[in-house]
């Protein structure tokens, strides 16, 4: 009787690492929709630009010692 129980015990764990990845997979889909909506957004754009500019401008007065 305890090996009938242990089988299905181990069905059901199977079962539920597969419900693990399903979450998982959902909420990493989710999480890539969000960051492309903040990418694709022109404030968030242009501030981003402004931050690569000033660091290229950092990295160029340290390297010309200017």
């Amino acid at each position: 009787m305890t090996v009938g129980m242990t089988k299905a015990s181990h069905r059901d764990q199977r079962g539920m690492t597969t419900a693990e990845y399903a979450v998982g997979t959902v909420a990493t889909v989710s999480m890539v929709g969000v960051l492309i909506g903040i990418l694709n957004n022109p404030d968030f754009q242009r501030i981003l630009w402004e931050i690569i500019k000033a660091i290229i401008q950092v990295v160029l007065r340290a390297v010309t010692g200017a």
